[in-house]
């Protein structure tokens, strides 16, 4: 199995390397996301960032006998990724304060927003639809050595913010009181994670499809949450758990031929039901 797995190295690494650090990357954003319980706005930012790139590909088929236009290219789709779900992000985490409406209803609207009008946008473009289709079942097949680079500099760029504002980061997920208290302005620290949210689950949805980025952004610190008294160690572990499922997924993906991306969320899954087993037991 292993040797097999070898073997498919030299045609599928920029694969097993971007599926990883996708799941690195997702791991560690999303222990913020479980500690402040908005597991749900992750599923719509998602959602939403699905609508983006329906959008964008109505937009290219629009226009597609117009010379010159960037709509063409493929970063334009990932532009629009990251874009809706920046945009989504931010509604959900500051516009229930001014329609005095609560954060789930705000953010459920997004979810059934998006996910309708990613259809209904492509609705007379089978090809679009497919490709929405593919988006929603997951595939990291394809996967280039530009999407390595670009998860890996996510990854680095995310561990060093965390490692230099981590006693901030820690106030504003757990003690918002406190945190007003010695000085910090959650507004500014609600839109720092609400982009940087947007921009690894956009950038990650491009290239890994919903099902893996949804599930590598709350299953790894669902897990490590309920193994772990202290949100420390949550941080390492997560990215451990992700990494960890991530290997063995794809290895087993490649002996059985399966999609790689459902069988790594499968065994995260195991892993939380494992998690939970232990926890009860332990109490």
């Amino acid at each position: 199995m292993i040797s097999e797995f070898i073997e498919s190295w030299g045609l599928f690494h920029n694969v097993y390397l971007t599926g990883w650090l996708i799941g690195l990357l997702l791991s560690l954003v999303g222990v913020v996301v479980v500690a402040r319980d908005q597991i749900f706005l992750s599923a719509a930012v998602s959602q939403a960032s699905t609508m983006g790139i329906a959008l964008g590909l109505w937009m290219s088929n629009t226009f597609a006998d117009v010379q010159g236009l960037w709509l063409h290219v493929d970063s334009f789709l990932s532009f629009m990724a990251v874009t809706f779900a920046v945009i989504a992000a931010l509604v959900t985490t500051r516009s229930h304060e001014r329609v005095r409406e609560s954060a789930e209803a705000i953010t459920g609207w997004v979810f059934l927003l998006s996910a309708s009008l990613a259809i209904l946008i492509l609705a007379h473009s089978p090809h679009g639809l497919d490709e929405i289709h593919r988006l929603l079942s997951s595939s990291i097949i394809g996967a280039t050595v530009g999407d390595v680079i670009t998860f890996g500099v996510l990854l680095v760029s995310t561990a060093l913010l965390i490692a230099a504002a981590y006693r901030r980061i820690l106030l504003f997920t757990l003690d918002p009181v406190l945190a007003v208290a010695v000085g910090m302005k959650l507004q500014y620290w609600r839109m720092i994670t609400a982009i940087w949210l947007g921009l690894s689950v956009g950038l990650s949805l491009r290239a890994s499809g919903m099902l893996y980025t949804f599930g590598c952004l709350v299953l790894p610190a669902l897990v490590a949450k309920n193994l772990c008294r202290e949100i420390r160690t949550v941080f390492f572990l997560s990215p451990l758990v992700a990494l960890t499922t991530g290997a063995i997924g794809f290895v087993l993906a490649n002996h059985y031929d399966y999609p790689p991306a459902q069988m790594a969320v499968v065994l995260l899954c195991l892993s939380l039901v494992l998690a939970w087993t232990l926890r009860w037991l332990r109490n």
